[in-house]
Parts: structure tokens; C-alpha cells; sequence
């Protein structure tokens, strides 16, 4: 059967490449954006339905619900929206736009699950995207980063408390898209990061996001004990292997945990 997929930000640059790749397998696709861009009026001449939507945006979020068919349902939700600003210290930052940071990176994107929630099939698959900081501490992105974590722990709560749908995150990794404009327009604000993220996009270390798109693709495929709320890395993570499933298999493997520390035993 046909798979019917709605994406968040589908004019993000991964949200629109998700579109072409299971467009061109036949799948029936849906997604928002938040401004009508050339990628938007590429997707249009492949039938795919756009609804303007601004997650910055309270009285947006809330027309979302009123434009979808009452009819529509969905078996792949996936949220694609996502902003590193503001970058800087915390201390500097006005808070109102770190607070808003934090509502487009992590509430506005539930609160559009929450909306399309009610649409879903039995089964349905849900993923979200994390970023970098979860394992170190990254200066000037604090919004960014919290917003992220909080995302990961929100898919196994989810996982836990909706028994019909699976909840995923994944970790993309450096891939060259537009969300790091926002770095290369912050020289002063955003300290060592300026100069990492300006000579990783020059150069060829960043991954694929041909390889993003199939992780993606590998994730709402697989079953649902191996990726039911758990934190994927597309570059460090062996999705593509056999083994995965034997990896997998520990409730405590690509999750948030703090365990084995007993070194006050020893």
C-alpha cells in the first residue's frame, strides 16, 4: 500500500530532499513551509501539497489544523524544522529570542504532532532530528542544543505512552545545509564554531545527505524494537549493518542514560 507522509519544514534542505527520494517511489507526500521558496515550486510540479505554516507563529500553527482534510491521514510524520539562532553566551543573548529559539526547536514541534496526532494510522512512524552537544558541551548554541535533548527524551516518553505509533530521532551530522548560515553571519558571537563551520563546509568532510536521506528511509523500514524511542547518529551509528538488531536489543542503547557509574564501588 501506498505510503502517505507528512513532513514539517518541507523546504528545509533535508526535508526536501526526504520529499524527492520517497516521492520518486510513489509515495503520496504532504509537508509545510514557511516560505514559498524554488524548492517549494519544484515540489509543487511533482504533486506534492504544500501548506504555508511558521512555527514562530502561534495563529499559523493553529491554521495548520484547519486546512487538513478531515479525511487525511498519515502513516510518516517527519519534522524537519529546526534554527541554531540566537548564537552567543547566554548571559548576552536577549532572552525573548532565546525563548523563541527554544519554541521552534522544541515546542512548536510538538505542539505540530500534537495537531497531527489525530491523523495518524495505526502504526504510524514519527522522527524528529537532533543536533550536536549531546555528548560534550557546545558554547554559544544553548538554545539549540537544549532544544535537541529535550527532543531526544521526548521520543521515548512518546514511545512509552503511545503504543500504536513509533518515535525516532536522528542525529544527521555535518551536512551542508542552509542552518549553518546562520554561524558563517554570526564571526563574533559564535567563537571557534565560526571557523569549524566555515572550513568544514569548504571542504569534503561533511556527510552526504544522500546517506541522511537513506538513514531516514533505513529507520521507518526497520522494526519496531530496533528504533522505538531511540537517539540515532547517521555517521558514528551502524545503522546499515547486520548487527544492529543485537545492539538494539538493550533497552539502554541509543538512549540518554547515565549508568554504570559505580566509581565510588571501586
Amino acid at each position: 500500500m501506498k505510503k502517505k507522509i507528512f513532513i514539517i519544514s518541507i523546504s528545509s534542505d533535508i526535508g526536501f530532499e526526504l520529499a524527492k527520494f520517497w516521492n520518486s517511489k510513489g509515495y503520496e507526500i504532504s509537508g509545510t513551509y514557511r516560505k514559498f521558496s524554488k524548492s517549494c515550486r519544484i515540489m509543487s510540479s511533482l504533486g506534492i501539497k504544500l501548506f504555508p505554516c511558521d512555527l514562530k507563529n502561534k495563529k499559523s500553527m493553529l491554521s495548520l489544523k484547519k486546512k487538513i482534510s478531515k479525511n487525511y491521514s498519515w502513516d510518516w510524520l517527519i519534522v524537519a524544522a529546526g534554527t541554531q539562532e540566537p548564537i552567543g553566551k547566554f548571559e548576552n543573548i536577549e532572552f525573548n529570542l532565546w525563548s523563541e529559539s527554544v519554541n521552534v526547536n522544541f515546542i512548536s514541534q510538538l505542539q505540530a504532532l500534537h495537531i497531527l496526532l489525530k491523523f495518524r494510522k495505526n502504526n504510524s512512524r514519527v522522527l524528529f532530528f537532533a543536533g550536536g552537544g549531546t555528548n560534550n558541551s557546545i558554547v554559544n548554541y544553548s538554545a539549540y542544543t537544549i532544544s535537541k535533548i529535550a527532543l531526544i527524551k521526548i521520543c521515548e516518553i512518546l514511545s512509552s505512552e503511545i503504543k500504536n505509533c513509533i518515535f525516532t530521532i536522528l542525529g544527521p551530522g555535518w551536512v551542508k545545509t542552509k542552518i549553518h548560515n546562520s554561524t558563517l553571519k554570526s564571526k563574533h558571537s559564535a567563537g571557534e564554531n565560526y571557523k569549524k563551520t566555515k572550513n568544514m563546509l569548504k571542504s569534503n568532510e561533511c556527510y552526504p545527505i544522500e546517506k541522511v536521506t537513506e538513514c531516514c528511509d533505513w529507520i521507518f523500514n526497520a522494526e519496531k524494537k530496533i528504533v522505538n524511542g531511540r537517539n540515532f547518529s547517521a555517521v558514528h551509528d551502524p545503522w546499515n549493518k547486520k548487527n544492529i538488531k543485537k545492539v538494539a536489543i538493550n533497552d539502554n542503547t541509543f538512549k540518554l542514560r547515565r549508568f554504570n557509574n559505580d566509581i565510588f564501588d571501586k
